[in-house]
């Protein structure tokens, strides 16, 4: 998917993540008026989050990688009145422009650990610029559940290559996402935790949610058809295209759920 497709989809899909990143970010109770970097920001969505998390004394540092997504996020930001509590930094989260213990915290969310890169130099980086005390979270998508009454179909979609993005075939089990807390206690963060939100929908939905689902069907299994037997070719396409008599969404009881799982440990002081 090339930048501007992707971009794209961070917004349509928004509305479906944003409830759950928020509850995430509220179990973590970011001191109010602190300092925090959100490591991997994109187009700075969780930005906007983290600054009504600590509110208006408080600061977030976006950092990317990508100049477009941050030009992005600097317009989103400016039309959300919030350009003096949010502020944007072009870097690698493999070697971040910032001072040791620099922020009271740090966040990423679909980046460390997320990854094909090995999680643990990103995760001693992240933890490199807070404070002591501080916190250190790292939350990336981490389930679906969303074609109700086909479990076959859909597992076959999650072993195709995109159903399992951003994981890899034969990469190492230990640098799998879900074995954070391992990753946390290995580089000496106290206090590790773990803990799963859920974001469900169901019919009747609203334009916004089903234009975010139709997307979100297309961003998770877009090239799977290459990886089906013929028999689920034709089943997918029956029940995934929007085009389709009987497109899944149709359903008048329609209901699904995705998950987000979020790790956070502190800096020893």
């Amino acid at each position: 998917m090339d930048t501007d497709s992707y971009l794209h989809s961070l917004l349509v899909t928004n509305p479906l993540r944003e409830p759950t990143l928020r509850a995430a970010i509220e179990t973590l109770h970011l001191p109010f008026g602190s300092s925090g970097l959100d490591a991997g920001c994109g187009i700075g969505l969780q930005c906007l989050l983290l600054s009504a998390a600590v509110g208006s004394p408080g600061h977030v540092t976006g950092l990317d990688i990508s100049p477009k997504f941050l030009n992005r996020g600097e317009e989103i930001v400016k039309e959300e009145g919030l350009s003096g509590r949010i502020s944007f930094q072009e870097g690698d989260v493999g070697s971040i422009p910032f001072d040791d213990r620099t922020f009271d915290w740090a966040w990423s969310a679909d980046c460390v650990g997320y990854g094909p890169w090995e999680p643990l130099p990103l995760l001693k980086e992240l933890s490199r610029v807070v404070k002591p005390g501080g916190i250190v979270a790292i939350s990336g998508w981490s389930s679906e559940n969303m074609l109700p009454g086909y479990p076959r179909l859909e597992a076959r979609l999650r072993a195709t290559s995109g159903g399992i993005a951003p994981f890899v075939h034969g990469k190492n089990p230990d640098t799998h996402f879900l074995r954070a807390l391992g990753w946390f206690r290995e580089i000496g963060l106290e206090e590790p935790t773990a803990k799963v939100f859920a974001g469900s929908f169901y019919a009747p939905l609203s334009p916004e949610i089903r234009t975010a689902l139709e997307e979100l069907f297309d961003m998770r299994w877009s090239d799977a058809e290459n990886e089906l037997s013929s028999d689920d070719q034709i089943e997918y396409q029956r029940l995934c295209h929007p085009d389709s008599h009987d497109f899944i969404l149709n359903l008048p009881d329609y209901y699904g759920f995705f998950t987000h799982t979020l790790f956070w440990g502190k800096i020893a002081r």
